[in-house]
């Protein structure tokens, strides 16, 4: 079951939630938890997918500056760091997380040398804490060279060259250039071994009954003049309209976190692993983005008389409900980042009942209250659709890469120290 409660204006801002996180009030008892927050709030300003690759990034720098003191979990890579002895793992967390979001994020350099005086206060001044320090330091540097020119940028677009049907072509959103965030299928992955390592079938033939369906489905349902959507429908397509997967599911592993009771040492390795898993699903989603080129529902149903389907009837007039971004649409980007964060979760945590809260710092008012992680995925499949901007099968087709790529990601990455990495071979 899920509860929405209706969002008053959108006025406010991601400094009202920054200022929120780095006052000295928010103390936590879990250096990793606090950062983790920070490290949302910070990254708030970027795209979706650069916002998974530096929460990556800043995960996985805390992942590898902690596991060299509690030696709990196998590598990231190579050899583990060396850490004085009696080091302090909430120390090396802190440093971490500063160490990285200060180099990518230096406009927030104030507030990050604030944020970080205020947590290494909490800690008792000796060698422990410089030895922590010391070691976050070094596992930042080694995290950031280790992702130099992994293909992030420069940016590139692609140029249409067709408007055949079926092929995807510009929508209100696009500039001049195209088609956005064509070499983000070029980025590294962090832990697929590459892109196209589970891409995907081809969508549905446009003659078929499946096309069909879900053609239908998204013109009745996405218009923005839409009479058959229900309300909480429209709040919802909204809500995830502006409500990113980093900024979804680092919130509900906090919460998970918490309830669960977890170590410093554990939430270090599963914020790590569900940051990867939203970045590497970011990657592979725009592989077969730009392998199948799909139009979106936008353009689809403006031409739908040209698409050979007698039951597809075209509206040269359909708009939908939220602004189509500007990349072809299968598969759905939220949902297959969102489904490969929900089942690390899952993995993490089990699939049963979580009470759990979702918010937004870009819906201010806006609360989401689900029992499962299942539902709030359900949720963004229907925020897509019933927003007008994707096809029912892209929603699944995401789903299913997502789901493979956390699992892939699960029994290959940061094992038990000890243990051996099962990629299925």
């Amino acid at each position: 079951m899920r509860t929405y409660i209706k969002y008053s204006s959108r006025t406010a801002l991601i400094s009202i939630v920054t200022a929120m996180l780095f006052s000295p009030a928010i103390a936590r008892a879990d250096a990793v938890l606090d950062w983790n927050a920070i490290m949302q709030a910070t990254v708030a300003t970027q795209p979706p997918f650069p916002q998974a690759r530096f929460a990556a990034i800043t995960q996985l720098a805390v992942f590898e500056a902690v596991n060299a003191i509690t030696r709990e979990y196998k590598p990231y890579s190579g050899a583990i760091l060396t850490a004085p002895a009696g080091a302090s793992p909430e120390a090396a967390a802190i440093a971490a997380a500063h160490t990285v979001l200060k180099a990518y994020f230096p406009a927030n350099a104030q507030a990050l040398d604030a944020a970080r005086t205020t947590s290494l206060a909490a800690i008792a001044d000796g060698t422990a804490k410089s030895g922590g320090i010391s070691v976050g330091e070094a596992a930042a540097a080694k995290v950031m060279a280790a992702r130099n020119n992994d293909g992030s940028s420069p940016a590139a677009f692609y140029a249409t060259t067709s408007s055949n049907p079926a092929e995807w072509q510009t929508t209100p959103s696009c500039t001049a250039a195209g088609g956005a965030f064509y070499h983000w299928k070029n980025v590294k992955p962090f832990g697929l071994k590459s892109a196209d390592q589970f891409q995907l079938d081809e969508p549905p033939a446009l003659t078929s009954g499946r096309y069909a369906r879900d053609y239908n489905e998204v013109k009745s349902m996405g218009a923005s003049n839409s009479t058959l959507r229900p309300q909480d429908r429209t709040d919802n397509a909204r809500f995830y309209a502006v409500t990113t997967p980093v900024a979804v599911f680092n919130p509900v592993a906090r919460q998970l976190s918490v309830a669960a009771g977890d170590s410093l040492s554990q939430n270090a390795r599963s914020f790590a692993l569900l940051n990867m898993a939203i970045s590497d699903a970011a990657v592979a989603t725009f592989d077969s983005k730009y392998k199948y080129f799909l139009w979106r529902p936008e353009t689809a149903i403006r031409m739908g008389q040209d698409d050979g389907n007698n039951a597809t009837g075209p509206d040269s007039s359909f708009t939908p409900l939220i602004l189509t971004p500007c990349f072809p649409s299968y598969p759905s980007a939220h949902a297959t980042l969102s489904t490969a964060a929900r089942e690390m979760l899952e993995q993490l945590y089990g699939a049963g009942r979580h009470p759990l809260v979702v918010t937004s710092a870009a819906v201010p008012g806006g609360t989401l209250r689900y029992n499962k992680l299942k539902d709030i995925t359900e949720d963004i499949d229907d925020a897509r659709v019933f927003g007008g901007i994707h096809f029912r099968f892209d929603q699944e087709a995401g789903a299913d890469m997502g789901r493979r790529i956390s699992d892939y990601l699960s029994r290959t990455l940061l094992g038990p120290a000890g243990s051996c990495s099962c990629d299925g071979k």
